[in-house]
Parts: structure tokens; C-alpha cells; sequence
């Protein structure tokens, strides 16, 4: 807000009466004018000495309206907004500018890019080693074709002469540093000279070797951050080598435990040392901790220690249990009584004895007649803890099976105890449009075919959006769940289940392109159907146009007529496509839409002349250095350019 009443005031200062903050839409945006006002892809002609009064008449309709950006001070993001503003020296019956007002009054400023409201004249100014660049082009969509068409006829020597200068001036380098580890045609040996420069792209690096060398280097920060990421590619020995070699003790604890979350079977020294360090207590906590090492752990000096080992109840022996239950601390005693009472019915005395009885009420077992008591309480909250306690009695269960409140309801018929006709008898209210979790005594369950069967059936749409969860399910199971009235369910089994059918698949497609933790399903899912999907060329669905690309028969027409979609997604897809011509992927670097401009600067159909002005663009380095089509020995270059920045700027 504060930006945007910044731009507003400047605007006016100018001279401008401020109409509105305009989204980009299907406009010209913003973010293509400053490139080619600063010469990038732009059409010949476009540099003037001055932006006379006949440019601004061309450029303000009949109520002297235009669309107009500032440089340094953006509206709405990254995806820049336009500003529609009004000039006062306007004769509406005229439609004149009058140029001894002033008028536009932007000469001179910050520098500004300018667009009539019909999207064909631009004027722009902007700064420059020079000191001011000043662009003025009317006829603006069919000057940007011909430059596209244009650049398609680029030979050989001249992308030869184009990467013989790079990198060159101006140059980005800590730009390039950020992007150049996300370029799929950046070597290994690259990557790994990277390392010492700038490292966050390991967090979606998968290369053996370079992982391997960020666990083996030096500094602390990289060794961590391939463990550091939502799914970490590390070996076995790689997670006990980084675990090893961490020097923070709470740091050390923490790999350790996500080694642990991710099947990592640590050895017994090394748990050992983490028990010996100054960590010892989020050590105790670790659930993969070797039993032999809870005697010592009972008898530890330090309390949270002790109160932790009570979480281990099943493995101690008698007389440990005995000692902690009898511990001089409240918090330990406390940790004991709530772990003995998961087996041992506990009785009123005890409950009330406790500080605070909300963990007691979701695990423990209860004595029969506390029970019967509670399972009546007129706290809402203390019947809704209950619903989910595992040790609840069949008694307790019935009697909140018939609770007055639907959340007590509701948590009651989620309870695993429960067969699929008491299940369906309980009165629930679940939000089909609420995000949900995998039951977890529904993912126990999932090697159990009879079990999926059971609870396919289920009336419980979240039993059976768990059910759907399941990698393998039996083909009755997977044809019930396909036909499923919850489209949750088959949400799920298309991301979750191997065995999705095709017709299912596509159906999901068409409402659905992939989540953060299922990105590549349901249309990388292995039953996806990969012929006959030029038939969706001509679709009404825009999600469906875009499949026509991934059928092997599909052409380069093809591309180049969804690349001129009316509709972004296809646009996009289209950027992404081998077959991409040069001059389309010219073209698509002016799309309204930001990603899809993003994806034709990575496109390797750029042609050199122009990838290379991206690169020393501050806007679009960043992006443009991720595009695989830069020669390796550019790239080598350019990280060069960048490690020597990076060393300059920690001076």
C-alpha cells in the first residue's frame, strides 16, 4: 500500500490525475516494456533524441487517458501493474495535448514506460550508461512480430560473435550466481565450483556427485542443505557423514532425527556421541534411540531427560517404570503417570490430581466410573478429547456417538474401532472442501486388501480418501474409488495410486494440473493416456488444448497455433515445447502473463542475440542464465564472473 500511494503521489506531481491501478491481463505488461525500452528484442527505430508532442497525442486517447509505469516504484509485485492515469492539459473536443503545460511532466524522472490504452503506441525512458534512452514506437503488436520473425534468422557465426562476448557489460553477476544452478545444462563440475559462490540450489538438486560434494564441503551451511530440503536425496552413509561432520550440537540432533523420518538406520556410536554432547536432551527424544540406552537415560540428572524416557514406556523394564513413577520432579512423575495409565485404568484421584488432564483425556485409560462422568461433562472440550481416546470403551464411545456437538461427532466417527455400519450411523459433518490427511491407522492398513476393501465402502469420505492414499490397491477397490462421489477421493488415487485408471486420470486432468507435494500427477502418472490427445486441440477447455502437445503426433503447426492461445495455460505449455520456433518464443517473451514470459526466457529457441540481452538485463538475468541453450563454456564464463562478485562483495 505505502508503494502504491508513493507511485499515486509522484504521478500527481507529474501532473496526472490518477484513474486506477490496472492488473496486466491480457495487456502489454509493464515488465516487456522496460526490456525493449532498454533495447532488448526491441524493433529497429524505437531510440529517439526526445519524446516530442506528437508522441504524447498518439499515445493519450480522446480523454487524454494512457496506461503509464515508474521506474522503482511497482505496484502489485513482480507481475507489475499498469496506472491509469489522465492528463489535465487535454482539450477533449480537440483531443490535443497541451505541451507548454508540461504535459505528461515524466521527462526527467526515475524513468517511465508509457502504453496507449489500445496497446500501440509505447514510449518509454529510461536510464542508461549513456545517461537517458528514449524509445517511441506506434504500430507496437505488428513491430514486436516483425523483430520475432526477424530474430528467427539468426546464422550460426552470429550466435558464435553473441557468445564470444559474453559475459561482457552490463553484467549481473550476483544475478547470474542466484540462477545459474537451476540450468539443467550446467555441468557437474559447474555445480560443484557452485558451491563455494551460492548453494541454494541444491534444496531440488538430485546429481549424485554434486550432492556428494556439497556433504564433503568445508563450510557447514552447504554440507546441511541437501538435508534441508521437502525430500532429501542423500544416502545412507551421506546422512551419517553430515550428522558426523555438523558442529552445532542442536543441529547435529536435528539431522540425526531426520535421518530417522526418512528410513536412515544411524549407528550406535553415533548416537552415543549425541547422548554425550550438550544436546543430550533432544538426543533422548530421538525415536530411533537404542533401547540399551534408556537405563542411563532414567537415571539422568537432568529432568526433561527422565521426563522424555517416559515416552519410551513399553520398553522400560519394571523397575525403571517403578523409579519414575516415584520421581522427586512433578514433570517426570507427571510424564510416568500419563505413560502407566495408557495400560492401567486411571482413577479419579489421579485425573484430578493432574495439572492439566488434556493429555490424560486424549490417551489414557480411564477407570470405568471417571469415564462415565467425563464422557457427560458439560465442557465440550473435554468430550471432544475423549472421542479420539484410543482406550475409550465401547460404553464411552455410544454414549458420544450420540454427543449434541457435531465436532464430538465427527471426531467419534473417525475412531478405527469402529465397523463401517456404526461408522455410518454416527451423525458427522465433514467440509468437502477442507484440506485433509491420510488417517494414519487407515495407512497401517494399506498392505491389507481385505481392509481396503472394508473401508472402500466406507461412508466416511476421509476413510476413503485414505484408502485412496495407498500405492498398490486391489483392481475391485481402485474401480470403486474411480467412480467415488467424492472427487477428493479420486484426486488421491490419481496422485497416490499406480494403479489409476486412464479414463479416471483424465477426468482429474481436467480440473486439476498438480499440487507442491504431487507436482508431476495426475499427467506424469505412468496410466495417463499418451495417444489421441490431438483430439483436444480444439477443446473449450484450455486445460485440455494443452494435452494435444504431448501426443506424439503433434507438430510444430500445433505448437505455434497454441502458442497464440487465448488462454495462458496453453501458452505456457507451449513455451515449454521443444518445437517451439524461434520467433514464437521471441514472441511469447511479451505474454501478459508472468510465468509464461519466465518459461520462453529458459526456452532453448531463443535466439542468442536475444538470450544474451536477457542476461545483462538486471530484470530477467536471473532467469535467462537458467536457459540451457547458453554454451557450457559461457557458463563456465559467467560463474567466473559471478564467483569474483561474490568474493568482492564479502569484502
Amino acid at each position: 500500500m505505502q508503494h502504491r500511494q508513493e507511485l499515486h503521489g509522484l504521478l500527481q506531481g507529474a501532473g496526472l490525475t490518477v484513474v486506477e491501478d490496472v492488473r496486466p491481463g491480457t495487456l502489454f505488461p509493464p515488465e516487456a516494456g522496460w526490456r525493449i525500452a532498454r533495447g532488448i528484442a526491441a524493433p529497429d527505430g524505437a531510440v529517439r533524441e526526445a519524446l516530442d508532442t506528437v508522441w504524447w497525442r498518439r499515445l493519450a486517447d480522446a480523454e487524454g487517458e494512457f496506461l503509464v509505469a515508474v521506474l522503482g516504484h511497482r505496484v502489485g509485485g513482480n507481475d507489475t501493474w499498469w496506472t491509469r492515469v489522465r492528463c489535465g492539459g487535454v482539450d477533449a473536443a480537440t483531443a490535443t495535448i497541451d505541451a507548454d503545460a508540461g504535459v505528461p511532466g515524466l521527462t526527467g524522472g526515475p524513468g517511465f514506460v508509457a502504453l496507449s490504452l489500445d496497446g500501440q503506441v509505447l514510449l518509454a525512458e529510461v536510464p542508461d550508461a549513456d545517461g537517458t534512452r528514449v524509445t517511441a514506437l506506434d504500430r507496437l503488436p505488428e513491430r514486436l512480430e516483425e523483430v520475432a520473425a526477424a530474430s528467427a534468422g539468426e546464422t550460426e557465426a552470429e550466435r558464435a560473435d553473441v557468445w564470444a562476448a559474453v559475459p561482457g557489460r552490463p553484467a549481473w553477476p550476483l544475478h547470474w550466481a542466484e540462477g545459474i544452478g537451476s540450468n539443467p545444462a550446467a555441468p557437474d563440475d559447474l555445480l560443484i565450483r557452485l558451491l563455494d559462490v551460492e548453494w541454494g540450489f541444491l534444496h531440488g538438486c538430485g546429481r549424485p556427485a554434486v550432492l556428494e560434494a556439497a556433504v564433503a564441503h568445508p563450510d557447514p551451511q552447504v554440507r546441511s542443505r541437501p538435508a534441508d530440503t521437502f525430500r532429501p536425496k542423500l544416502t545412507p552413509d551421506q546422512w551419517v557423514r553430515l550428522v558426523r561432520a555438523e558442529p552445532s550440537p542442536s543441529r547435529r540432533v536435528l539431522w540425526a532425527g531426520r535421518a530417522h523420518v526418512w528410513g536412515v538406520e544411524l549407528p550406535g556410536d553415533l548416537y552415543d556421541d549425541l547422548l554425550a554432547g550438550p544436546s543430550r536432551a533432544q538426543a533422548a527424544e530421538l525415536p530411533g534411540l537404542p533401547a540399551q540406552h534408556l537405563p542411563s537415560l532414567v537415571a539422568d540428572a537432568d529432568p526433561r531427560v527422565r521426563a522424555t524416557v517416559c515416552a519410551r514406556w513399553e520398553d522400560l523394564a519394571a523397575p525403571l517404570r517403578a523409579r519414575l513413577l516415584a520421581d522427586t520432579d512433578d514433570a517426570v512423575r507427571t510424564a510416568a503417570l500419563l505413560a502407566h495409565h495408557t495400560a492401567v485404568p486411571m482413577p479419579r484421584e489421579v485425573f484430578a490430581a493432574l495439572p492439566q488432564p488434556g493429555r490424560a483425556l486424549e490417551q489414557c485409560r480411564l477407570s470405568p466410573a471417571l469415564e462415565a462422568e467425563l464422557v457427560r461433562d458439560e465442557d465440550a472440550e473435554v468430550r471432544r478429547a475423549l472421542a479420539a481416546n484410543p482406550a475409550l470403551s465401547a460404553h464411552g464411545v455410544a454414549v458420544l456417538a450420540e454427543d449434541p456437538y457435531d465436532d464430538v461427532r465427527s471426531a467419534v466417527a473417525l475412531r478405527p474401532d469402529l465397523d463401517e455400519e456404526q461408522r455410518a450411523a454416527v451423525r458427522h459433518d465433514v467440509d468437502p472442501t477442507s484440506m485433509s490427511h491420510t488417517l494414519p491407522w487407515v495407512a497401517g492398513l494399506h498392505g491389507d486388501a481385505d481392509a481396503m476393501r472394508r473401508l472402500a465402502a466406507s461412508s466416511h469420505p476421509l476413510v476413503r480418501r485414505s484408502v485412496a492414499r495407498a500405492r498398490r490397491l486391489p483392481p475391485d477397490v481402485v474401480e470403486r474409488l474411480a467412480r467415488d462421489e467424492d472427487r477428493t477421493v479420486r484426486l488421491f488415487l490419481a496422485e497416490s495410486c499406480d494403479d489409476a485408471p486412464a479414463e479416471m486420470l483424465l477426468e482429474v486432468w481436467r480440473w486439476w494440473d498438480g499440487s507442491f507435494t504431487h507436482p508431476d500427477r495426475p499427467r506424469n502418472h505412468p496410466n495417463f493416456p499418451r495417444t489421441g490427445l490431438l483430439r483436444y486441440a480444439d477443446d473449450p477447455s484450455g486445460r485440455m488444448r494443452r494435452l494435444a502437445l504431448d501426443d506424439p503426433e503433434s507438430t510444430p503447426a500445433v505448437v505455434a497455433r497454441l502458442a497464440r492461445d487465448p488462454e495462458a495455460e496453453v501458452r505456457h505449455r507451449a513455451a515449454e515445447d521443444p518445437r517451439l520456433s524461434p520467433a514464437d518464443a521471441v514472441r511469447l517473451l511479451n505474454d501478459p502473463a508472468a510465468h509464461v514470459r519466465g518459461t520462453a526466457m529458459r526456452s532453448p529457441r531463443l535466439p542468442a542475440r536475444v538470450l544474451a540481452g536477457l542476461l545483462h538485463d538486471r530484470d530477467t538475468a536471473c532467469t535467462a542464465v537458467t536457459n540451457p541453450g547458453i554454451p557450457v563454456p559461457v557458463l563456465h564464463r559467467i560463474l567466473a564472473a559471478a564467483a569474483a562478485a561474490a568474493v568482492a562483495a564479502r569484502r
